[in-house]
Formats: C-alpha cells, sequence, structure tokens
C-alpha cells in the first residue's frame, strides 16, 4: 500500500463535486482531473468554469492540477477518487451506469497497492458490493490484498458560497484500518475544519444518504402543512416565522424538492431497504409528496385565473427560472419542469426564463429553450420559481409589468411580501 508522499492523485469525474475537490488538491500535490466529457476538458484546460463553482483565479491557483479525457493517463496515478453522478432512472430506481463505467476505467488502470476512493452517493453496501467487483473484473487484482478501497462522501452544496469544500466538514472510511487512516489523512491536507472517520465503508455510505433522506422528510411535512394552512386561509410563511421563534424549530420551507441530492437520494435508501424486504413508509411518503408539488403549485394557479375570469386554456404564462435553486446555473432534477409540463397539460403557452441556466443544456436535458428577456405586458400568468437575486432585484412592479392588466402573480418563493403576490405557496 502507498504512503501519503507517494500518492500520485486522480479524480475521475469533473462536474460539481469532482472538480473543486481537484482545485484543492491541486494547490498542494500533483493531481489528474479525468473527464469524458472532452469539451468540459477543454473549457477547464482554458480556465473557465460552466458550473461556476470555482472561479478562473481559483483554477489558476491549482497550480499542479492537470485535465485529461486520456485513459491510459490514468495509469501514472495510484489513488483515484470517482465523483461522478449517480441518478435515478424513469422509475425512480439507482442508475449506477455512471459509477459502474467510471469503475471499468479505473480498473483498467489500477495497480497492486492502489486505492479507489468512492465519493458518488449510494446506498449502503453498493461500494463493496457493486463496485468493487468491477474493480476486480478489469484489474485481474484481488480486493484488500492487491488493491483497496475508500468511502467519502461528497458534502458540495451547489451555489454556496460561503460553505465550500474545505469548510465542510468530511466523513471519510476504508476498506481496512490502514487504509482508512490513509484516507482520512488525504483528505485532511484539503478540509481545514477536519474530517470524522468512519468505522467502515458501509456506515459511511449510510450517514450520506441519510443526510438528505433527513431533509427530505422535513421538507414534506413542511409542503403537507403548507396545503393545509392554504385550505384554512393562514399564511404558510407567517406560521413559520411565528413557530421560528423557538430556538429549536428547523427552519425548513415549503417548495420544489429537485437537485442532485435530496429529490434523489432517498429512492437508493428505499431501493436497498426493499431489496433486503423491508418497506419503508414514512421516506416513500414524504418522496411522494414532495413530488406532487408541481401539479399542486399549477392548481393553485389555475383557480386564482379562474377567480379573475382568466381563460387558462390557451393562456400565456411566465415561469421564472429553471435552475433547481437559487443563484447557480445548476438543472439537475430540477423540479420546475413538473410546473412547465402540468401547465402544458392545460394547454398554457409556457415560457421560462432564467438568465443562469444554460440554454444549451436546458434543451438538451428537458426539451425546453428559456426566452432570453420576456416582453411586457403579454402574460396572463407570472410563477416566481426560483429566488434568483437579479428576481428580487427586478422589484414587484418590474415584474407586474410583465403581465396583462389582468395576471396572477404566484410567488412561490416568497421572493416579495405577502401582500405583492395573488398566491403563495
Amino acid at each position: 500500500m502507498h504512503t501519503l508522499g507517494t500518492i500520485k492523485l486522480a479524480v475521475i469525474g469533473l462536474g460539481y463535486v469532482g472538480l473543486p475537490l481537484a482545485v484543492e488538491f491541486g494547490k498542494k500535490r500533483s493531481v489528474l482531473g479525468f473527464d469524458i466529457n472532452a469539451r468540459r476538458v477543454e473549457e477547464l484546460s482554458a480556465g473557465e468554469d460552466r458550473t461556476l463553482e470555482v472561479s478562473p483565479e481559483e483554477l489558476r491557483e491549482a497550480a499542479q492540477l492537470s485535465f485529461t479525457t486520456d485513459r491510459d493517463a490514468l495509469r501514472e496515478c495510484n489513488v483515484f477518487i470517482v465523483t461522478v453522478p449517480t441518478p435515478i432512472d424513469d422509475f425512480k430506481r439507482p442508475d449506477l451506469t455512471p459509477l459502474i463505467k467510471a469503475s471499468e476505467t479505473v480498473g483498467r488502470a489500477l495497480k497492486p497497492g492502489d486505492i479507489v476512493i468512492y465519493e458518488s452517493t449510494v446506498y449502503p453496501g453498493c461500494t463493496e458490493e457493486d463496485c468493487v467487483p468491477v474493480l476486480e473484473k478489469f484489474s485481474g487484482l484481488r480486493f484488500n490484498t492487491d488493491f483497496y478501497a475508500g468511502y467519502s462522501p461528497e458534502r458540495i452544496n451547489p451555489g454556496d458560497k460561503e460553505h465550500r469544500v474545505t469548510s465542510i466538514r468530511k466523513v471519510t472510511s476504508g476498506s481496512t484500518p490502514e487504509v482508512a487512516d490513509l484516507v482520512d489523512s488525504l483528505y485532511n491536507e484539503v478540509i481545514v475544519v477536519g474530517t470524522h472517520r468512519a468505522p467502515s465503508i458501509r456506515v459511511a455510505e449510510a450517514a450520506k444518504v441519510i443526510e438528505n433522506t433527513q431533509r427530505d422528510v422535513n421538507i414534506a411535512l413542511i409542503n403537507e402543512l403548507a396545503i393545509l394552512f392554504n385550505r384554512m386561509g393562514i399564511d404558510t410563511e407567517a406560521v413559520l416565522q411565528a413557530a421560528g421563534s423557538k430556538w429549536n424549530f428547523l427552519p425548513f420551507r415549503p417548495g420544489l424538492v429537485g437537485g442532485h441530492c435530496i429529490g434523489v437520494d432517498p429512492y437508493y435508501l428505499t431501493h436497498k431497504a426493499q431489496e433486503i424486504g423491508y418497506h419503508p413508509e414514512i421516506i416513500l411518503a414524504g418522496r411522494r409528496l414532495n413530488d406532487g408539488m408541481g401539479p399542486y403549485v399549477v392548481a393553485q394557479l389555475v383557480k386564482a385565473m379562474t377567480k379573475k375570469r382568466i381563460h387558462v386554456d390557451g393562456a400565456r404564462v411566465l415561469v421564472m427560472g429553471l435552475a433547481f435553486k437559487e443563484n447557480c446555473p445548476d438543472l439537475r432534477n430540477t423540479r420546475v419542469v413538473d410546473i412547465v409540463a402540468e401547465l402544458a397539460d392545460y394547454h398554457c403557452q409556457v415560457d421560462v426564463f432564467d438568465p443562469w441556466v444554460s440554454a444549451e443544456e436546458a434543451e438538451h436535458e428537458y426539451g425546453i429553450s428559456p426566452i432570453k428577456q420576456p416582453a411586457a405586458g403579454v402574460y396572463d400568468a407570472i410563477i416566481l420559481a426560483v429566488a434568483h437575486r437579479e428576481f428580487a432585484a427586478m422589484g414587484v412592479a418590474a415584474i407586474r409589468a410583465l403581465g396583462k392588466p389582468v395576471h396572477v402573480l404566484y410567488d412561490l418563493k416568497y421572493v416579495f411580501a405577502p401582500a405583492d403576490a395573488d398566491v403563495r405557496l
């Protein structure tokens, strides 16, 4: 097994998780960043990060970081950190395809003594039950005899410039006590707030997947309360502010639950639970409720339009925001698409406006072509779906000016005061 001083590091996958990590390591040691997307590698080599997670200055500071699409170049490395996506398929089942393909790539480069560390969010047991056999098959080596594994789950929060990779405590683990020590020491080179060493890979995997499951269930509770309070004619945000005056009330807010983690990770845990014969009640109930929020929002909007005698069939609706959260271009698993699809079922003409997202990516991922700028005075309804700072800066009067003389403004994200909107969640 290698020592800290002999490590030649490779990061596999240069997205929202892999790139910030590779940059931090690249400030301290030689790192090879690998990605199968040639355009991504070209952009990064030119100092440009389209995810906006890393600035051009930070890329320049990572003087020991290089980028490649060449699989053969990985043979020069001996520790591999895998940071590829772990999505779900159309049937809400874990899609391990990127993880398995990355494991095949690393397996071909493995040599005796090498270590493979996974950061992708998975269910407990995935590293050793699904990934390690692939590494063994493509390397011809034996696990924990010829090569070793670790797991250190990512904790990246896209768009968050305060909680960065170095300032979020990192969970680490290894397939043997010695490997666990080395993995922990490696991450401590860049994680300034320290690490938490889990007793096993399975514990580390479980810890990651329940982080977002817990948030998902909590948001589902608040979403259900919002539905209840709306029926009772009570302002949900006012209730939450009042309840939040108690020191231990958790400050969750209702809304769409998307993104690469919260809307996905619970399905990994429930998949494993059902595989071992347990049907999780609370987790799946939370998922069902959160996945149904898009249609609920549109139902609220349609009721408000009907009250104002606005004809819904053929109405022009502006959806402001497509990213899964504010102030970032991340489109992964955005649930704004549920609103767009539901409005289409009502035969509405929908325009989507988002100054943060890539129009090319929106078209490729969802078949949605965002407009460059909405016209004034043409919309029957406007939905503030994402709280981008640009929307807040516009002010409610400028946003209202986009609507017809009689229109509905739905402030889904509480961007403005209660009296400024016709509908709120």
